[in-house]
């Protein structure tokens, strides 16, 4: 997607919204999509009425982007995302956080769902992403470089931001949580990892394995934003309990999961919104 095209459904977002400037964004994971239409003043945005904005193909996705009142600023909550097993190109991939980030966004929550590496993190446990390993050997800044959009070559040395993972975990800690940090391992998918590449992930410092999230914080840390990442994690990962893995279980996971996760992005918002 070209810098004009990422303009322009940035334009659109403030022209239906009346809303100029939005200061932060967060991508709701599996099993998150409805949570914003639990905040008042929402206003829904059906993906498909945004020019060139790619809509999820997978269930527990939603496809709405929502404009959020957070004190006296706005957040956009992007109700699913499109992932790449999908058949999205990369930069179709990444096209809602730029355009995010287009409308005045500063500091980006991902959040998803994961399976758990690290065996001490049971289904249900909340992690704070800490950093990432791209095992995809694909990365949406492949290709000629939009000085617009940011550097050629991005320092990738702290993409998640040291400031947002101390206030998550302030409120985790003042919701009775543990607080947990590790390293996404991100796979294409839409195969679950084997165990074999799950030990291979382990091996190499990863606490989580998904199929989402680093192809978004890497490009929005090449636009400068501020990015935070939180996991829930939904299953124990290929081979370390020796039972299968279903989409179902990370979904059913997910929804009894959904109040707690809610409740510690209803504290976060505000300082996302404020900075």
């Amino acid at each position: 997607m070209s810098y004009h095209t990422i303009k322009a459904a940035a334009a659109v977002i403030a022209a239906r919204t009346q809303r100029d400037n939005h200061s932060a964004a967060v991508v709701l994971g599996s099993g998150l999509s409805d949570y914003a239409r639990t905040i008042d003043g929402a206003i829904e945005m059906p993906y498909e009425s945004i020019p060139e904005f790619p809509v999820p193909r997978v269930v527990g996705h939603g496809g709405s982007l929502f404009s959020v009142p957070v004190g006296d600023a706005y957040v956009l909550l992007f109700a699913g995302r499109v992932h790449l097993y999908e058949g999205w190109s990369m930069d179709e991939v990444v096209f809602g956080v730029r355009t995010a980030i287009a409308t005045g966004a500063e500091r980006i929550l991902l959040t998803n769902a994961a399976g758990g590496v690290n065996e001490a993190y049971a289904p249900g446990t909340l992690v704070t992403i800490s950093d990432h390993l791209n095992l995809t050997a694909r990365n949406p800044l492949i290709g000629p470089n939009d000085d617009r959009l940011g550097p050629r070559f991005p320092d990738m040395t702290t993409v998640y931001s040291l400031r947002l993972r101390t206030e998550l975990a302030r409120i985790l800690r003042a919701h009775g949580l543990p607080v947990h940090e590790g390293v996404y391992a991100w796979f294409t998918g839409p195969t679950y990892e084997t165990p074999a590449e799950v030990q291979m992930a382990q091996r190499m410092g990863a606490d989580l394995v998904g199929m989402s999230t680093v192809p978004e914080a890497i490009a929005a840390k090449h636009m400068g934003a501020d990015v935070a990442g939180l996991s829930l994690v939904t299953n124990l990962a290929a081979g370390i309990t020796g039972e299968p893995l279903s989409h179902d279980e990370v979904t059913e996971t997910a929804t009894r999961a959904r109040a707690r996760f809610a409740n510690v992005i209803d504290a976060f918002l505000p300082i996302l919104a404020e900075g």
